[in-house]
C-alpha cells in the first residue's frame, strides 16, 4: 500500500476554526436507524445546522462504551441487517449529494477485523473517510491498525478517559487527527455532571498532545457545549442526537415525503441549538 501525501480534511477543519477562534462541533449518528437513506438526509440536516465533521457510527451487538440510548438504535438498525460497509456507503451517498464535511467512522474492533485490515482501510478511503474511532482497540494492540491507517491517509483516532492515568501522556503523544477525551466515567449518555477533575484531566491532554483534543460522552446541551469550549478544539454530541432522532422516528420512518422532512428538520434544529455562542 502506497503511502499518500494528500492532506487530511479533519486537519484543514481543525486549522480553519482555530484561525478563527471557534470550537469544532461533531455530532454523532448510528447509521441505519431507522434506515440508510434517512441516514444520508440526517447527515446532510447536520451539516446544514453547522456541524464542522461528524461520526458515523456503526451498529454493534456488544456496544461495550455505548450507553442505553444508543444501543436501542443499534438494536433497530442490526434488525435491519445494517452492516459495516452499508454504514461507509452512507458517506459515500453524502457526498453525492454535496455533503463536504470529514466524516469519521466509529465501529468496535470486530467488524473491522472479520473484514481484514487492509480491505477495512482500503474501503474507508474509498468511500471518503478521514477518521476512524475504534473503542476496544488499545494503543498497546493497535500497531498493526495505525501503520495501514497511516498508508491510507486516514487518522486512527485515541480516546482518553480520566482512569487512563499514566497511559494519557502515551496515547494523546501518539494521537492523529485528534484526541477523543471521555468527559465521564461509564458509558456514553446524557449527563447532568462531569468527572470532577475534568479541567485538570484535559490540562493533561493538552500538554501532551500534538494535536487538537474534543470533548465526548455526556455532553447534550449548549450549556455543556459553551462549557467545554474554552477548555477544548471541539465538542462530541452522540447520545442526545441519537435520541432525538427515537422522538422523530414516527416521522423518520414515515411513508409521507412532508412528515420524513419534519422529522429530518427537528433534528437538524436540535443539532443547530448545540453550536456554541461566542
Amino acid at each position: 500500500m502506497s503511502t499518500t501525501t494528500a492532506p487530511n480534511a479533519i486537519d484543514a477543519v481543525f486549522a480553519e476554526l482555530k484561525a478563527r477562534g471557534e470550537t469544532a462541533l461533531i455530532p454523532f449518528m448510528t447509521m441505519g436507524d431507522p434506515d440508510l437513506d434517512t441516514s444520508v438526509a440526517l447527515v446532510q440536516a447536520a451539516e446544514k445546522a453547522g456541524a464542522h465533521m461528524i461520526e458515523l457510527g456503526v451498529p454493534y451487538s456488544d456496544p461495550l462504551a455505548d450507553g442505553p440510548v444508543i444501543q436501542r438504535a443499534s438494536e433497530r438498525a442490526l434488525k435491519n441487517r445494517i452492516g459495516l460497509v452499508d454504514c461507509m456507503a452512507v458517506a459515500s451517498k453524502a457526498r453525492e449529494r454535496g455533503v463536504k464535511m470529514p466524516f469519521i467512522l466509529f465501529t468496535y474492533y470486530n467488524p473491522a477485523l472479520q473484514l481484514g485490515l487492509n480491505a477495512f482501510f482500503s474501503l474507508l478511503k474509498e468511500h471518503g473517510f478521514s477518521g476512524v474511532i475504534i473503542p476496544d482497540l488499545p494503543l498497546e494492540e493497535d500497531g498493526e491498525a495505525r501503520a495501514i491507517a497511516e498508508a491510507s491517509g486516514i487518522h486512527l483516532i485515541p480516546l482518553v478517559a480520566p482512569t487512563s492515568e499514566a497511559r494519557v501522556e502515551r496515547i494523546a503523544a501518539n494521537a492523529k487527527g485528534f484526541v477523543y477525551c471521555v468527559s465521564s466515567l461509564g458509558v456514553t449518555g446524557v449527563r447532568t455532571s462531569f468527572h470532577e477533575g475534568i479541567e485538570g484531566f484535559l490540562a493533561t491532554v493538552r500538554k501532551a498532545a500534538k494535536v487538537p483534543i474534543c470533548v465526548g460522552f455526556g455532553i447534550s446541551s449548549r450549556e455543556h457545549a459553551e462549557r467545554f469550549a474554552g477548555l477544548c478544539d471541539g465538542v462530541i454530541v452522540g447520545s442526545a442526537i441519537v435520541r432525538k432522532v427515537e422522538e422523530a422516528l414516527p416521522q423518520l420512518a414515515s411513508a409521507e415525503t412532508s412528515e420524513r422532512d419534519k422529522g429530518v428538520q427537528a433534528v437538524q434544529s436540535f443539532i443547530a441549538d448545540l453550536k456554541p455562542r461566542k
